[in-house]
């Protein structure tokens, strides 16, 4: 795999029926390493270990229903009161992020109601905050570090 815009993390990898599995620590268990799935154990640990989210807090792959259509978030960190913290979605390096991609995680956060967005493809990531009255996000430089 490729090298991220990431600090270096240690990941565990596992080699079965030719494929390459890597541990995911929120799911604890093993899952496929894909070009997505890389992307998103890479902002996994970032979140983990630069940002001080609480595992406790963060979910992974979960599915939501959306207009009567299932989808599947990439991670989602909750506030300890339930609320959701933040969204992030994830694609693969190959992927430009471009105007789709946010309307993508602006249509899962209508139902969500995140206070924060991430949007990353593992060599870009873009932050953003909501403001619900104007309906609209507006860019950060990084987001806030959790403070318990």
């Amino acid at each position: 795999m490729e090298l991220l815009n990431f600090p270096k993390y240690t990941f565990r990898f596992k080699n079965r029926e030719n494929k390459i599995y890597i541990f995911d620590a929120i799911r604890k268990k093993f899952v496929v390493l894909t070009p997505e799935e890389w992307v998103r154990q890479h902002t996994v640990q970032f979140l983990i270990q630069e940002k001080n989210y609480p595992i406790s807090l963060i979910n992974v792959e979960k599915e939501l229903i959306f207009n009567d259509l299932k989808r599947r978030y990439d991670i989602v960190i909750f506030n300890p009161n339930g609320s959701i913290f933040l969204v992030v979605e994830c694609k693969r390096s190959k992927v430009m992020i471009k105007q789709d991609t946010f309307d993508q995680i602006a249509r899962y956060n209508m139902v969500l109601k995140a206070q924060y967005l991430m949007v990353t493809n593992g060599l870009n990531h873009y932050y953003c905050t909501m403001d619900y009255e104007a309906e609209q996000y507006q860019f950060l430089r990084e987001l806030p570090t959790y403070k318990r």
